[in-house]
């Protein structure tokens, strides 16, 4: 047996080619959320179910399974290799698909989206550290720039992508499309990317270490502040995504419009991460996340104003208006808290990336669930929801702020 480190088994790509590889993988996830999001009607009625909260667990319980597979897939990635977690985050990706493609029932379909959403925390945990693995520095912000760029485009195409496919087809076949797509990158990236993680380097698995590192991050003040913020931010957020459909198309009756006005907005949360990374360098983190919230406070109390005036349903243009500056504060928090988070963990950063990353999202999806219950001739809860959460992460900011200086 050859004792050459599994690095050098395979020609390594250029960077036009890993840079697109990578986006496309880390796209699987907004594609996998977002193109369902014209679906829910169809599918509920197809399932037997006319309840619209039902629905919204399709998109809010596919963070359940991202908090659960990010756990997993931290240490996985570390201790097996990178290859070894895209590729079975590609299988296990695959089958949950397959499970929601023949689903005969609600249930069953969002067994399948639970399964889909660990199997794609694989990518999306590795992605990151395969990009770390290679380039440091300038050439990594590079790198993560062109990346973010599809990043960006993607969650306002994904709707529309989905509206053709219902267009022309059922429901079905947009897991039918995903399937494909994810074959399409399992195979691409089995063939042309090498392991970046040499076994030399790799981390034993070892539950004691698991467990003293675990409790160091989960009782620092300044890390938990940071993460509890951006879990309630996410909460507030992942409500109006879940129930967006419901909110455009059933309140609004816009019809095949909805993928326009939810690209709109998606734009917004993309131009804020592009914005961010000039302002960043010239205010700081701690300054713009101060910014931001106190912006997303006004503009969500001026909505709820128009709101309140109008029984519940202000004008489309209102709304529309008022939401694109909200949604671009949300784009400023969700990189910020992330880093603010992560910049106390040193060593730990694999272990804390999965720790912050699985408990924002587990505090998001019952925050998003309870808000989306209310959702049904108005708009008013999800308005009230980023008020209160949003006041709530001013909070936790201002505790985890106080600790770091």
């Amino acid at each position: 047996m050859s004792n050459t480190p599994e690095l050098n088994c395979k020609p390594a790509m250029g960077l036009a080619e890993f840079v697109t590889l990578m986006a496309f993988m880390t796209s699987l996830v907004a594609l996998s959320i977002d193109a369902m999001l014209p679906a829910l009607n169809q599918i509920g009625l197809a399932l037997g179910t006319e309840d619209p909260h039902q629905t919204h667990l399709i998109v809010s319980l596919f963070f359940f399974g991202m908090a659960i597979g990010q756990l997993f897939y931290g240490p996985f990635a570390d201790s097996k290799g990178r290859r070894a977690a895209v590729l079975s985050g590609v299988i296990i990706f695959a089958i949950g698909t397959v499970i929601c493609l023949v689903a005969n029932s609600l249930t069953m379909l969002l067994v399948g989206r639970v399964i889909q959403a660990f199997g794609v925390s694989g990518p999306r945990v590795a992605t990151l550290a395969l990009i770390r693995d290679q380039y440091q520095g300038n050439a990594m912000a590079r790198v993560m720039s062109f990346i973010m760029m599809v990043f960006i485009l993607v969650p306002m195409i994904a709707p529309i992508i989905g509206q053709t496919v219902l267009t022309f087809f059922n429901w079905r076949h947009i897991f039918s499309l995903f399937l494909v797509i994810t074959l399409f990158i399992g195979i691409w990236f089995y063939q042309r990317q090498p392991e970046t993680l040499p076994i030399e380097r790799r981390k034993p698995f070892s539950w004691k270490q698991l467990v003293i590192s675990s409790k160091y991050i989960l009782t620092h003040i300044q890390v938990m502040g940071y993460t509890l913020a951006m879990g309630m931010i996410f909460g507030a957020f992942l409500a109006y995504l879940s129930t967006s459909q419901t909110i455009f198309q059933t309140i609004y009756q816009t019809g095949n419009l909805f993928p326009a006005y939810f690209a709109l907005l998606a734009f917004s949360v993309g131009f804020a991460s592009f914005a961010n990374g000039i302002l960043v360098v010239r205010h700081g983190m701690k300054k713009l996340s101060n910014w931001a919230l106190v912006g997303l406070l006004i503009f969500s109390a001026l909505l709820l104003c128009l709101t309140v005036n109008q029984n519940g349903v202000p004008p489309l243009w209102q709304l529309v208006s008022l939401l694109f500056p909200m949604f671009f504060c949300v784009g400023i928090l969700f990189g910020n808290l992330n880093s603010m988070a992560m910049q106390p963990l040193g060593e730990m950063a694999g272990l804390g990336a999965a720790i912050i990353g699985s408990l924002s999202s587990l505090m998001s999806v019952p925050i998003a669930i309870f808000i989306g219950d209310y959702i049904s001739h108005s708009i008013t809860p999800v308005v009230i929801g980023f008020i209160v959460f949003g006041g709530l992460s001013l909070l936790f900011v201002s505790i985890a702020n106080r600790q770091a200086d």
